[in-house]
């Protein structure tokens, strides 16, 4: 269902496969789970299964959403005989579009009451230190500078605008919005989380974006009427505010997760997992995440 008030280009279909092979080595291994984060549907974004490759030791492939932002396909494997592989692929259809700039944008505001469901998008997550004094002081910072009459959508900007002017992007180990601001310099996930950490300390929801090999941030504003939209901007390469010009495969939507395997964690990513219970003896598993874009 598209989302109202953005604007689409045309789908741009295409297949990616998504699974993964354990291999018992050493020994046996029984009661195995692995959960593959897999493609989400969204209002930019349709998803369909169109082949599935199972081997014969699974038993069964299910899916589970998470908080509304990520989806994870469940393998599960009762017994894996030692070098034996067990093979879970499925071959989903995506078809993504790109997102165009809005026809106006002076209709545009920050929440006076941000949403319930969308309140998490307002506190600080792994990586994004939304009460740090650093960020705080800055968001007060950058929006005194903001001219007299602007609107709320030029006041997102200015955040925006600034974080490509302190954060020199390069390639290099993920970083948070506190490093980000102190070293200068980061990839796309630490101007995306400065983005996110500024917007969220200046009351504007905002949440990362994960694609495959990729992530940005987006944000929401409301129009007069009260309902509201999520408006993306690049984190690499060419400067995309409120647009997202490439149709890239959306993963996940979010940045602060819980999964049933690992209820003392909060993750800024549902990543891959496997847990399995070993027969004594024996070895680690391998195991081969498969994220693949098929050549058409």
């Amino acid at each position: 269902m598209p989302e109202f008030g953005v604007r689409y280009a045309e789908p741009q279909p295409h297949k990616i496969r998504i699974g993964a092979e354990i291999t018992a080595r050493r020994g046996a291994f029984r009661n195995n789970l692995a959960t593959v984060a897999v493609t989400l549907e969204c209002p930019e974004q349709e998803v369909s299964i169109v082949e599935e490759d199972f081997s014969s030791q699974v038993k069964e492939v299910t899916y589970r959403d998470l908080q509304g932002g990520a989806r994870q396909m469940l393998i599960s494997i009762p017994f894996l005989t030692d070098g034996a592989t067990a093979r879970a692929v499925v071959t989903f259809e995506v078809k993504t579009r790109p997102i165009l700039p809005p026809d106006e944008t002076a209709s545009l505001r920050i929440p006076a009451r941000v949403p319930k469901s969308l309140r998490r998008f307002t506190l600080g997550s792994p990586y994004i230190e939304v009460r740090h004094n650093r960020i705080r002081s800055l968001a007060r910072e950058l929006e005194k500078e903001v001219a007299d009459g602007a609107t709320d959508w030029q006041r997102v900007e200015a955040i925006y605008d600034h974080v490509l002017e302190v954060a020199e992007y390069a390639e290099g180990p993920d970083k948070s919005a506190i490093d980000t601001l102190r070293d200068g310099v980061a990839d796309c996930q630490g101007r995306s989380a400065l983005f996110i950490a500024l917007c969220r300390a200046s009351k504007v929801p905002a949440r990362m974006v994960w694609v495959d090999g990729h992530c940005y941030p987006e944000f929401y504003l409301e129009h007069d009427d009260g309902q509201g939209s999520w408006y993306p901007c690049e984190s690499a390469g060419d400067r995309a505010f409120g647009e997202m010009p490439i149709a890239r495969t959306i993963l996940q939507k979010g940045d602060k997760f819980r999964v049933p395997e690992r209820p003392r964690e909060w993750l800024r990513y549902a990543s891959d997992y496997f847990i399995g219970v070993p027969t004594p003896g024996a070895g680690a598993p391998k195991v081969r995440y498969i994220r693949e874009q098929v050549v058409q």
